[in-house]
């Protein structure tokens, strides 16, 4: 009986439940299609790296050091003589010397632009061999041949509109080289985002590395010996210098490196789909709370007639089930657009995903079900709750119920409670010195206070409406006073409502407040750290010695200031060990650089000492005139005088090891020194800045991966990254706001169908449809304005905390953005108009008589 009851309602009121159900299938699908791409990406790359694997792959030993080499552009190389040594072990088929490197850049010559990715992901360029498993066929011309023959991947080719017979030139450190596309090469499986380019052996043993040799020796075996057996074997030939990894090996590296990127972005979109299902927690409430207010007759009449208490509070929760069910079930369907959606713009990225089969596993739909039935029953427990205390009596007089009072007291006594707990918190997070803990304090008040203004919210709502529609009965007469009364009249459900929205804007305006005072921060270190003019670098890739000359020989430069990241290992005195490297420069970095000084002087730069920054030096107890034991690997050693602490407060030179290039170069082969990742330019005195930063750009308009900036130039890169970071929170965020929008309309329709009986008696007694519709427009202003104002209040709390909280590690300018807060107000205010459209029109429409007749 109990399930038929629940059925019957729930079907007799499945049009009230739309929205809330449309807010389940957003939550759901959100969570769903987030796995589901989660799964399918890294399935496919699994398969990629699977079937292309050798079955093992031989390597020059790598250690912090020479890792840190190859990516400064100095990869590690083996000899030739070690792919024979392999090829005559027992059980190998064949061993195939190959030549890889990322620090290569395409330019296409007839339009001087960079060919390849940029998002981020790597140029490869290599020698075409022949390989038992290859990633790659041509599908278009022949295989490279000579010293003038290149073949491209086809999604690069495509996309830089390059073609068979197409001119392509490589930069690379030893020189520019020009080639002909002779061959256009397919993947097989996906293209995981990068561009590939190959020439043959010898031209890239002379062209990309500068040896005769191989960066590594790939070998598949006969099928007689394991991978493991083949290891074991290899190392006992070789000896120490080298390291040997199974197809498994190389799998699980490859996966690492991809799956770093994926886990992110699965992560931070699970992150944001909580938030949206948060947020849609609080329209089931309202929803559910209305239902329960509009049935409390039929309640009455279940419990006179021997319904308990039990079973009326079982009977919502049945319902409350069957939605989340419904809701989840509609949900994991529409998670798998999502994910094919998801897999168009990674393939719009670069990363191409668009042949993989969907891969849908057991934690698809567990993970649905678990979000939409939980989020539904949580969030309908407290109306049920409520309805399972509503007496026989009082519900058939249609009365509330006497505990409200004692409930709000008790609300008001937990929610102060709850908020003070967490001002504290924020007020102890911006006082901490330690950013650490000053970060978990935070943590925990942004908590509380989110919590607290949850609860709280049906209590400020009299208040703060009141101050809010204060303007409303002068300005719109009687809408515009029944308006700011319909809003005050129920100030739990005026809560629910604007806490969803409350929760997305807080997000945002603590997400502008942080991001703005970035951006301000930054360009405040650089108006008082840095004196150079302009800023020249090449990203993550090392500029060649060609560049260098060729930014030298730029008219109206004072000088150019070099600098060098150089992969060691560093030994402070008390034996601990950091891996962060010498950031190697110029003796002039000093004059273009303001480093702040904590004690010591920045000339030792120059004299053979290297700088710390205070939070080291303090850490393993180092003071001027300390060595740190230096090991550049390859068996060179040198210690190095502390010269210099550098004050803390500055993220530019945060972390950094300064020491001169001639100081490295006492201790490294000329050989072996890294190429310049960066440099600094100073203008001539009395020459025209404008003028020479256009000069500067002309010396280097043959390498177009280069960036060539003044310092406004280069603040604006930081801004448009920070953009860029903060449009991506905004776009996830969007969700969030989606559903506390539908919660807005979900209210205001309800209400619409509470108040049928008032709304007929307002139209009898002259109310026009326009001023009905008026009415119910203003009150949707008023609640999304209310929202708004609690979510600006809740970030500008965060966000200011957060600043403060960083303020020790470079983020000591506070900005408010308020042109963003104001237009977050505004739009709370147009969100409040569109939310109304759909209810005020059907207010509008509504037969007077038929409404003074409902019951």
């Amino acid at each position: 009986m109990l399930l038929k009851t629940s059925l019957r309602s729930f079907f007799a009121h499945k049009g009230r439940m739309v929205l809330s159900l449309l807010a389940i299938v957003l939550s759901v699908a959100f969570v769903s299609g987030t796995l589901v791409f989660s799964n399918t990406a890294t399935g496919t790359f699994d398969k990629l790296f699977a079937s292309t694997a050798s079955d093992i792959s031989v390597q020059a030993a790598e250690d912090k050091v020479t890792k840190d080499a190859e990516q400064a552009g100095k990869p590690s190389v083996i000899p030739p003589a070690t792919a024979q040594k392999i090829a005559a072990l027992p059980g190998v088929k064949t061993a195939v010397g190959q030549v890889f490197t990322q620090n290569a850049t395409l330019v296409d010559p007839t339009t001087n632009k960079a060919v390849g990715p940029t998002t981020g992901a790597p140029t490869i360029t290599g020698n075409w061999v022949d390989t038992p498993r290859k990633s790659l066929d041509i599908t278009s011309g022949s295989a490279p041949k000579g010293a003038d023959q290149i073949v491209l991947d086809a999604d690069t080719a495509k996309k830089a509109k390059l073609q068979l017979g197409s001119k392509l030139r490589v930069i690379t450190e030893s020189g520019n080289y020009d080639f002909t596309i002779s061959g256009i090469a397919t993947f097989k499986t996906t293209n995981p985002g990068a561009a590939l380019a190959f020439v043959d052996t010898e031209t890239a043993q002379k062209d990309l590395i500068g040896a005769t040799a191989y960066t590594s020796v790939e070998v598949y075996g006969d099928g007689t010996r394991s991978d493991e057996q083949l290891k074991a074997d290899a190392l006992s030939t070789l000896g120490t210098g080298f390291q040997v990894k199974t197809a498994q090996e190389q799998k699980d590296d490859n996966a690492k490196g991809v799956g770093g990127f994926l886990g992110f972005m699965k992560w931070a979109m699970l992150g944001f789909a909580a938030v949206s299902a948060l947020v849609g927690g609080f329209l089931i409430v309202n929803t559910f709370s209305m239902l329960v207010a509009q049935r409390t007759r039929e309640i009455g009449l279940l419990r006179a007639i021997g319904g308990s208490r039990s079973q009326v509070n079982q009977s919502v929760m049945v319902e409350s089930l069957l939605l989340g069910v419904v809701g989840s079930t509609l949900g994991i369907g529409a998670g798998l657009g999502l994910a094919k959606l998801l897999i168009l713009l990674m393939k719009a990225a670069g990363m191409d995903l668009t042949a993989a089969t969907l891969e849908i596993d057991w934690s698809v739909p567990a993970a649905g079900y678990a979000v939409g039935i939980i989020v539904t029953l949580v969030a309908a427990w407290f109306p049920a709750r409520r309805a399972g205390k509503i007496s026989p009596i009082a519900a058939l007089r249609d009365h509330g119920t006497p505990a409200e009072a004692k409930a709000n007291r008790i609300r008001a006594a937990i929610g102060l409670v709850l908020t003070a707990g967490g001002a504290a918190l924020l007020f102890g997070a911006a006082a901490s010195t330690d950013a650490a803990k000053g970060g978990s304090l935070l943590g925990g008040g942004v908590l509380f206070t989110l919590i607290g203004f949850v609860v709280l919210g049906p209590l400020l709502a009299t208040g703060v409406i009141r101050v809010l529609g204060a303007f409303l009965p002068a300005l719109f007469g009687p809408s515009g006073r029944l308006a700011q009364r319909n809003a005050m009249r129920n100030p739990r459900r005026t809560g629910a409502t604007a806490a969803a929205l409350m929760i997305g804007l807080a997000l945002v305006t603590g997400a502008s407040i942080f991001t703005s005072s970035t951006v301000s921060s930054t360009n405040a270190q650089i108006d008082r750290s840095v004196g150079a003019d302009y800023i020249v670098s090449a990203g993550r890739a090392p500029l060649t010695p060609a560049m260098v000359k060729a930014a030298q020989s730029t008219p109206g430069l004072s000088h150019l200031t070099e600098q060098k990241n150089v992969p060691a290992v560093i030994t402070s005195p008390d034996g601990t060990t950091s891996e962060r490297g010498l950031t190697a420069v110029s003796p002039s970095f000093t004059s273009d650089f303001r480093l702040p000084v904590k004690s010591g002087s920045t000339d030792t730069i120059a004299t053979g000492g290297v700088t710390v920054d205070e939070d080291f030096a303090t850490k393993h107890r180092i003071a001027v005139g300390d060595k740190l034991t230096v090991d550049y690997g390859h068996g060179h050693t040198q210690a190095l005088p502390v010269g210099l602490i550098m004050a803390k407060g500055d993220s530019l030179f945060a972390g950094n090891f300064f020491v001169g290039i001639s100081t490295v170069a006492k201790a490294l082969p000329a050989d072996q020194i890294p190429a310049d990742a960066g440099l600094f330019g100073t203008a001539a005195a009395g020459s025209d800045k404008a003028k020479t930063l256009e000069a500067l750009q002309k010396s280097l308009e043959a390498y177009p991966q280069l960036t060539v900036k003044d310092q406004a130039g280069y603040k604006k890169i930081v801004q448009s990254q920070l953009n860029t970071l903060l449009y991506m929170i905004y776009g996830l965020l969007g969700l969030a706001i989606i559903v506390a929008v539908l919660g807005v309309i979900n209210t205001l329709a309800l209400s619409v169908v509470e108040r049928t009986r008032e709304i007929g008696l307002l139209r009898a007694i002259g109310l026009s449809r326009r001023q009905l519709r008026r009415m119910i427009r203003l009150e949707s202003v008023v609640i999304a304005v209310f929202g708004a104002v609690l979510g600006t209040g809740l970030g500008l709390g965060w966000g200011i905390t957060a600043q403060r909280v960083l303020s020790g590690q470079g983020l000591n300018t506070l900005a408010i953005p308020t042109g963003t807060i104001i237009g977050i107000l505004i739009a709370s205010a147009l969100v409040g108009l569109f939310a109304a459209l759909l209810p005020a029109f059907r207010a509008g429409r509504m037969n007077v008589l038929a409404a003074i007749a409902t019951d």
